[in-house]
């Protein structure tokens, strides 16, 4: 039997907000507004913790010339490298202004949990091909965890729909051609290496 309460699943299909639409069939509309909030305050913390990191990733490539050298360009009185951050500020909110945010939020999931896959299996590789590194922390049962985070982060990976991932794709893409016309001839690190 059919109540005025219930959703038909349709209206879930490609939604940022699940739980809101579900709240919405319910006598409390009012907290349907109360998560849809949480979730922008989410995505926005998110959003915002990724941009501090990847200026200090730009930061890191562009001291090694994979990068050009404005995106290490460190603030005088800060310590900060202020004109990557300005760049970055300017070009995601150009992006959030114009994308839907469930676009927004999908490319935010791809590209952490593909940077959990990079990075797991960073650890699993160095443990073995560099056991004397030395390391401020040292990750344990590998590689059991590294593994499990693979696993893990490909799986959820993997639930996202097919146009997240050919964003991803481009995205992939455009800095390799980044890496192979203006990285590899400026790495420090590969000049070392030849050499």
């Amino acid at each position: 039997m059919y109540s005025p309460d219930w959703a038909p699943y349709k209206e879930f299909k490609n939604s940022a907000a699940p739980v809101a639409i579900a709240i919405a069939h319910t006598p409390y509309k009012w907290l349907g507004q109360m998560i849809i909030l949480a979730i922008i305050v989410g995505y926005t913390s998110v959003i915002l913790v990724d941009l501090w990191g990847q200026s200090r990733v730009f930061y890191s490539m562009a001291k090694d010339g994979l990068l050009p050298k404005i995106f290490s360009d460190v603030h005088p009185r800060y310590r900060t490298p202020w004109k990557s951050n300005i760049l970055f500020c300017v070009f995601v909110s150009l992006f959030a202004a114009l994308v839907p945010v469930r676009v927004v939020g999908e490319m935010t999931s791809i590209g952490t949990l593909l940077a959990f896959v990079i990075v797991c299996a960073g650890v699993w590789i160095m443990r073995y091909s560099m056991p004397d590194a030395p390391r401020a922390f040292k990750t344990p049962w590998v590689p059991f965890v590294p593994l499990m985070g693979i696993i893990t982060c490909a799986v959820m990976m993997a639930f996202l729909p097919w146009d997240t991932w050919l964003r991803l794709i481009v995205w992939m893409a455009i800095g390799m051609v980044i890496y192979e016309f203006y990285g590899k001839k400026h790495s420090k690190v590969r000049k070392q290496l030849k050499s």
